[in-house]
């Protein structure tokens, strides 16, 4: 929580001048433009809910986001010698509803299901025979207010206006729209969109908004054509407001930033002192203790630049706009001391608990703390928003004394006085969150891990975590030089960064809970591409960075889908592809199998538990589920059938070489993992069967200098043959070392500038996939002649979001997703190193 090392010696009064000389306090814009070392820098993550992101090299120049971009204000400001300067965060974007949208206020709207005349857009057009009804409209009864079940849907929405009434910033159309819409202000087209969004967009057209605003009477027009699945509309106008406060403050000068496995790490310059913030989030994949506690530090530490004595304070600001999963939410705020420990709590005042599923979706039940011990030397105090929250800092004036507060984008205010610092001091506070109930496992709520006895709480895990401080940032120091250590000698510095990278996002894409069988879930969220919870074609990939530091974790991924066969509710040879939508584990939502894909995933997964324990165990507790999955793939898998593997986004194929790898692997895995068990007789037989489908692969598949992407294909087709990594590593020994060799080689003619593509259908990437083919060479040149296009993917995409996995290797933007666990992939070559070297 809160504690500050420092001389003895406490300062005399303030002298407050931020109101009084707000010249004093202008941005100075000064410091120099920070070199991008990421697409976006974590800052706090624990699980898919509770995740803090900055999308902006400099901490000072972006507001801080959640993972899906939606905004999760941070704002930190350090006062020195009563000057005032902004290290964390800038204003988030607030909007004044010149035309509210059902977020803000319910309304009524005219519309038809026919084809109006022409002239339906102006203001002229006589509607008295259309229908009345309230917004939003749609297909879905729970959140529509009036149905709409037809292909098209026209709407008018007339309101009064006095343009003169507005401020200076541009006029800007709200809007959420499934599918297809064209909308028009007073007869004018001023949007078209051919697709559909999840969530409401504040779009600045080339239209200019408020020059087609009129005094009185004005007319809103949408037409939306629902062309497959859902339907929704719901619009209106909005401008931005002007957040005046931080507009005073200097921005500190970001002298630095370092993004290691465990932290994120800042440094500035503040005048005469130096700050450095470390954000901490202890993910330590040993102790499931300190793992599953949902409980971040950030770290402070101040020095004078000059040898003099200088006073200092600093100040956070949260909103609780962590605690909502749309901004509109109401909430309740709380200042509370409890044995000792002061914090401030927020939660929705609906509190949803697992109300919701899917995947652009944000967690809206449960409580999110800011919580420190600091004696009189902290204060913490409510805000009806950030900008008065910043106010009362600046000014010095009484802070706001009340316990509870309601309202939306409440602000969480710490302020934590270090006195008179003439060396050096440091400090730091604690962010958590309580979500009381994590996931439902099979129509069971289920409690997260660290409380999972329901006799915990999270005031005790902020006084523990506060006892630990020192102890387990000593844990995270050793564990972030191990990380860089193994990736400067397996792959060189670049590599070491991308590990880096990796680390943490790929553990806070899963919730930690226990089954009611007694085993460990580590349940992924399929993040940014359809919500899934624990995908078994994302446990696959994610796998090497778990097999590395903690097997237990991966049998949690796999523990759920073992349950799902063997208690009879999948019944089908083959795994299931989820559990659900997340943060719904009732069984498989996914539309389609993936039988082949699936079945060599668990069967291989296996195996690698079985080398990195060094006996097969955990297979033996599986081995009648796991012999019915390797007989499908054996007797399915040589030549696949028209179906789905894990790169699903690039559609069917039949014959897949590819897909084929992985039933191979699969079988001969089974029979190392017989071997193991003592079964001469099963593992020579599934040994044998294994070489026999890899002699039969390299006839179907050649292609002279290299092998086809399909059987029999285009000769001049191919792709990343990266299932064939665990060859070698698992001792399979399936196929001849000139099959890898020959396809790497061809690989370093199909390379791009951002990477080598996935295969010769399009020019985009898979990241992860990457790294397991590059980790089959046995050359470190050539696994660095793979690896450094990715580096600068990472380091130079525009897209600034958490890590995609599917990137361009023409330009370096994003193809499609983000921030998902899929990057624990990274760590093969670490995995591959180590197992070929045991």
């Amino acid at each position: 929580m809160y504690q500050v090392r420092s001389f003895p010696f406490w300062g005399a009064g303030r002298i407050v001048l931020a109101l009084l000389f707000p010249f004093v306090f202008t941005v100075l814009n000064a410091q120099s433009t920070a070199r991008q070392i990421a697409p976006a820098y974590p800052l706090i993550t624990h699980d898919s809910y509770f995740s803090i992101w900055s999308n902006s090299d400099q901490l000072n120049q972006s507001t801080t986001v959640h993972w899906t971009g939606q905004q999760q204000s941070m704002i930190g400001i350090i006062e020195v010698d009563d000057r005032f300067y902004r290290f964390l965060g800038k204003s988030p974007d607030v909007y004044h509803e010149i035309l509210p949208t059902t977020n803000d206020k319910s309304y009524q709207a005219k519309y038809s299901f026919e084809q109006p005349a022409k002239d339906w857009t102006t203001l002229s057009y006589n509607d008295s025979k259309w229908q009345e009804g309230a917004a939003p409209f749609g297909d879905n009864e729970h959140t529509a207010q009036t149905l709409w079940n037809t292909k098209d849907l026209w709407v008018r929405r007339d309101f009064e206006m006095d343009p003169a009434s507005l401020n200076q910033s541009p006029v800007l159309l709200n809007i959420c729209h499934d599918d297809n819409v064209e909308v028009y202000l007073n007869g004018k087209e001023i949007w078209k969109k051919q697709g559909w969004t999840d969530k409401y967009l504040k779009l600045k057209t080339a239209v200019n908004l408020k020059a087609l605003l009129k005094k009185g009477k004005n007319v809103l027009a949408i037409h939306v054509a629902n062309t497959a699945g859902g339907a929704f509309l719901d619009a209106g106008l909005v401008q931005l407001q002007q957040q005046k406060e931080l507009d005073q403050i200097t921005t500190a000068e970001q002298t630095g930033v370092e993004v290691k496995a465990t932290q994120t790490n800042y440094q500035f310059k503040a005048g005469d002192v130096a700050l450095n913030v470390q954000f901490i989030s202890p993910l330590l994949l040993d102790r499931m203790d300190i793992l599953s506690r949902p409980v971040s530090y950030i770290d402070y530490h101040v020095s004078s630049l000059d040898g003099k004595a200088h006073q200092v304070k600093l100040y956070l600001c949260v909103s609780s706009d962590l605690a909502v999963d749309q901004p509109r939410e109401q909430v309740a705020a709380f200042r509370k001391n409890d044995n000792g420990l002061s914090y401030l709590q927020t939660g929705t005042t609906s509190q949803p608990i697992l109300k919701k599923k899917g995947d652009n979706v944000r967690i809206d039940w449960g409580y999110f703390y800011v919580g420190g011990t600091g004696n009189g030397a902290l204060k913490q105090y409510l805000s009806e928003n950030a900008d008065a929250g910043i106010k009362a800092f600046l000014s010095g004036k009484p802070y706001n004394t009340a316990t509870t507060m309601q309202g939306k984008s409440l602000g969480l205010n710490t302020v934590q006085d270090l006195g008179r610092v003439e060396g050096a001091a440091s400090a730091y506070i604690e962010l958590a969150y309580d979500e009381r109930y994590a996931v439902q496992y099979f129509h069971e709520n289920l409690r997260p891990w660290w409380n999972k006895d329901g006799k915990q709480t999270i005031q005790g895990q902020l006084l523990v975590a506060a006892k630990d401080h020192d102890q387990v940032l000593v844990l995270c120091k050793s564990l972030d030089q191990q990380i860089k250590d193994n990736g400067l000698k397996y792959g060189g510095e670049k590599y070491a960064h991308l590990l880096n990278l990796a680390y943490r996002q790929s553990i806070a894409a899963h919730a930690i809970v226990e089954s009611p069988q007694g085993e460990l879930l580590f349940l992924s969220k399929e993040n940014f591409s359809n919500g899934s919870i624990n995908t078994v074609d994302i446990t696959y990939p994610s796998s090497a960075l778990y097999l590395l530091h903690n097997p237990d974790l991966l049998k949690g991924m796999m523990n759920g889908i073992f349950y799902y066969s063997e208690s009879g509710k999948w019944n089908k040879p083959f795994p299931a592809h989820d559990l659900g939508t997340y943060p719904i584990a009732n069984g498989q939502t996914y539309g389609e199998d993936m039988p082949v894909e699936e079945g060599g995933n668990m069967v291989i997964l296996a195996a690698a538990i079985a080398a990195v324990e060094g006996n097969a165990n955990y297979a033996k507790s599986h081995w009648k589920t796991l012999t019915t999955w390797t007989d499908y793939l054996a007797s399915q898998g040589m030549d696949p059938a028209n179906q789905l593997c894990t790169d699903d986004f690039a559609g069917h194929l039949a014959r897949n070489a590819n897909l084929s790898i992985k039933a191979i692997e699969a079988v001969g895995a089974y029979g190392k993992m017989a071997e193991m068990l003592g079964d001469k007789q099963t593992a020579q037989k599934y040994s044998a069967m294994a070489r026999q489908m890899a002699a039969k692969w390299q006839q179907l598949a050649d292609a002279g200098d290299h092998y086809t992407l399909t059987f029999q294909g285009p000769k001049d087709s191919w792709s990343q043959k990266y299932n064939m990594v665990w060859d070698k590593m698992l001792g399979i020994n399936a196929f001849p070392g000139s099959v890898a060799a020959k396809e790497l080689t061809f690989y370093k003619t199909k390379q791009l500038a951002f990477g080598l593509p996935l295969d010769s259908r399009k020019t985009y990437t898979k990241s992860d996939w990457i790294m397991w083919t590059a980790s089959m060479t046995g050359s470190r040149k050539d696994f660095e002649t793979f690896i450094d296009p990715i580096y600068k993917f990472a380091t130079q995409t525009p897209d600034r979001v958490p890590l995609s996995d599917w990137h361009e290797t023409t330009n370096g933007h994003q193809v499609g997703f983000q921030a998902r666990s899929v990057v624990g992939g990274y760590f093969m070559r670490v995995l591959e190193q180590k197992l070929i070297n045991k």
